[in-house]
């Protein structure tokens, strides 16, 4: 039986992880695949990664994370900002893999027919620790406590002035294109970063939360239909039940993660046909 399989945060600029992803297999030849974003921080990498799952999988679904936005100094591929991702979406297209900016794609197995919507949302400081009122009270509550998200070195926002504007132009962008979707569509919403507030909650040092996702797509998942929603970032692989909706985050994580684990790292989670109820 074909299935709709997701997995996120595959990290592959470390060897065990790029081995890890090199024995993935899927299920059936039929399966398809989300990759949540954060495959690698060097471009090529991310293409490797890509191009390895793609010969393998029916489809691949990809959206960015924060790490394949990274420039850093030591990667060929100086483009930055929204010139990087739609470098990394021009590659995607040239190996067959699904993007933000394309058309959704409809898984029609079972449990569908179900409308797959990839989401390139990113953050803008509004998941904000207790007392910060502003973006800028919670980045100095950030830097006093030594918790400051590696983004604000790497991850330019050009030609947009900060990274939150580039989110709000990306909530507009996916507002509209999934207020377009027919009234009744279902839908499995896919975004690196967390639709809703709640996964952050147990993060051991609450002024990450910040660099996770906005307030503004919290009601995303009851708006749009979704019959679940699939997110990484947090390495802190479980599910949240939000409205009678699945909030699923299928990260691997880095292996100094996964190795405390005695089943080492997860492979993709199932989404469709569901697995999961709520209790």
């Amino acid at each position: 039986m074909s299935g709709l399989y997701a997995i996120s945060d595959l990290h592959v600029g470390f060897p065990d992880n790029r081995a890890f992803v090199e024995g993935l297999r899927p299920a059936s030849g039929d399966d398809w695949l989300i990759v949540a974003g954060d495959v690698a921080e060097r471009f090529a990498d991310v293409e490797w990664t890509l191009r390895t799952l793609a010969g393998r999988f029916s489809t691949v679904v990809w959206v960015p994370g924060n790490h394949e936005l990274w420039t850093t100094k030591d990667d060929p591929v100086q483009a930055r900002g929204e010139s990087r991702y739609r470098r990394l979406v021009d590659m995607c297209r040239g190996i067959g893999v699904l993007t933000p900016e394309d058309p959704y794609p409809v898984w029609d197995g079972e449990g569908g027919p179900v409308t797959i919507a990839p989401l390139f949302v990113l953050y803008d400081y509004t998941f904000r620790p207790e007392g910060a009122a502003t973006k800028e009270e919670a980045l100095k509550l950030a830097h006093e406590a030594g918790v400051v998200c590696t983004d604000e070195v790497y991850l330019y926002p050009d030609p947009y002035p900060t990274r939150d504007a580039w989110c709000d132009a990306r909530i507009a962008y996916s507002e509209r294109r999934l207020s377009e979707l027919p009234p009744g569509t279902r839908t499995v919403l896919v975004n690196h970063w967390p639709l809703i507030r709640e996964p952050t909650r147990v993060l051991w040092y609450p002024e990450f939360a910040q660099w996770c996702g906005s307030e503004r797509t919290g009601d995303w998942h009851v708006r749009y239909g979704a019959v679940s929603v699939v997110y990484g970032h947090l390495h802190i692989p479980r599910t949240i039940w939000s409205e009678g909706v699945p909030h699923v985050e299928v990260s691997v994580g880095y292996p100094r993660e996964w190795r405390k684990r005695e089943s080492g790292p997860l492979g993709p989670r199932r989404v469709l046909p569901a697995l999961e109820r709520q209790p």
